[in-house]
C-alpha cells in the first residue's frame, strides 16, 4: 500500500482528532483530585464534575489521591494516556512545588497539557486591630520602623498564599516580618485574634466573618482587581505594589500530548457550565471566583506562576514539610 504524502497524512490526523473531540466523551472521565476528601480542592471537583457529566452524558469519576502536596496524584495523571480520560485538578502550589522540592517525579511544563483554570481564591491580609495600620502603606511604615517587631501567621511553609503570599510581599517592599508556620490557618488565625502574633493573609472567605465584627482588620486583598465577596476592600496592588496577585486557583491539567481540540472542548464545556448562577454563587460562598482561560492562555498563566513563585521560595528559604 502506498504511502500519503507528509502533508496528507497532517491533513488527516487534524481532521480525525477534531472527529474524537466532537464526540468526547464516550465513557466515563476520571477526574484525579490531589488532595483528600473533604478538603476545598475535593469541593471544587465535587462542585464540576456533577455538571461536565450533564453536558458530556458520562460520569465524572472523583479519585482522591493525597499526599505531599498533590504531588502524588498528580504524578498518576503524569503517567496516563493523553486522551481526555484522566484529568488532574491541583492548586496553585503545583507551580511552587517546582522550586520548593529539590526533585519532583515529573516536570509541570514537561509532562502536562495545561486545559483550563476553574477557580481563583483571592486571600485577604488582616491584622490585629490594636496595630496601628489601616492601610499597605502604614504596615509597610510600621514594619521598615521597627525591622523584625512584627510576626505573621501562616498554614506552613510552601502555602501559596498564607506563606509564599506575604513573602512575595516582603520582597516587593523590602520589609523585614517574621513567619511564624503553623500546622493550619485555624491556630494562626485564633493567635492573630488574641494579639500573639500581627497578622495573616488567609482566604477571603475565613475572614470576613471577623472583619466585619470588628476583630480584623482588612489591609487589602491579594487579587489584581476587587474581589465580588469584599468590594469594599482595596487590592494590594493598588496600594503601591502593581502586579501583586497571590491567588490560591485550580485547575485541570491533562497527561503531556492531549490533542488540542479535545482541551479546547473540555475549556468550552467549562466555560458554559461555570455560567450557572448556582455554581457562581456556591464558588463565591467558599471566597473562590470561577474562572475558566482556555489552554494557550492557562498554560502561559502557569509558566508564570512558576517564574514568580521560583524567585519567592528562593528568596523566603522556604522548605518542603
Amino acid at each position: 500500500m502506498p504511502r500519503l504524502p507528509a502533508a496528507t497524512a497532517a491533513v488527516l490526523l487534524v481532521a480525525t482528532t477534531s472527529l474524537h473531540a466532537q464526540t468526547f466523551p464516550t465513557r466515563p472521565v476520571r477526574l484525579i483530585v490531589p488532595f483528600a476528601a473533604g478538603g476545598p480542592g475535593d469541593a471544587v471537583g465535587r462542585l464540576i464534575a456533577p455538571g461536565l457529566g450533564e453536558i458530556w452524558g458520562q460520569q465524572v469519576v472523583i479519585d482522591n489521591r493525597a499526599g505531599a502536596n498533590s504531588i502524588v496524584g498528580s504524578e498518576i495523571a503524569a503517567r496516563a494516556a493523553p486522551d481526555g480520560y484522566t484529568l488532574v485538578l491541583p492548586s496553585a502550589g503545583i507551580t511552587i512545588n517546582t522550586t520548593l522540592y529539590a526533585k519532583l517525579p515529573f516536570d509541570l511544563i514537561r509532562d502536562f497539557t495545561p486545559v483550563t483554570s476553574v477557580t481563583f481564591g483571592p486571600s485577604m491580609l488582616v491584622t490585629h486591630p490594636s496595630l496601628q495600620v489601616k492601610n499597605l502603606k502604614d504596615l509597610v511604615s510600621l514594619a521598615k520602623a521597627k525591622p523584625r517587631s512584627l510576626s505573621y501567621g501562616s498554614s506552613g511553609s510552601g502555602a501559596p498564599s498564607s506563606h509564599l503570599g506575604m513573602e512575595l510581599l516582603k520582597v516587593t517592599t523590602g520589609v523585614d516580618i517574621i513567619h511564624i508556620p503553623y500546622k493550619s490557618m485555624a491556630p494562626a488565625l485564633v493567635d492573630v485574634l488574641g494579639g500573639q502574633i500581627q497578622m495573616a493573609m488567609p482566604t477571603i472567605n475565613v475572614t470576613l466573618q471577623h472583619t466585619r465584627a470588628g476583630r480584623l482588620r482588612a489591609i487589602g486583598v491579594t487579587s489584581l482587581q476587587r474581589s465580588p465577596v469584599a468590594p469594599d476592600v482595596p487590592p494590594l496592588a493598588e496600594q503601591g505594589m502593581p502586579g501583586y496577585e497571590a491567588s490560591n486557583w485550580y485547575g485541570l491539567f491533562a497527561p503531556a500530548g492531549l490533542p488540542a481540540p479535545i482541551a479546547e472542548k473540555i475549556h468550552g464545556d467549562l466555560s458554559k457550565l461555570l455560567q450557572s448562577p448556582e455554581l457562581r454563587d456556591r464558588f463565591a460562598a467558599a471566597g473562590m471566583e470561577a474562572r475558566s482561560m482556555p489552554p494557550a492562555e492557562f498554560a502561559a498563566f502557569v509558566k508564570r506562576e512558576i517564574a514568580k513563585w521560583g524567585k519567592v521560595v528562593k528568596a523566603s528559604g522556604a522548605k518542603a514539610e
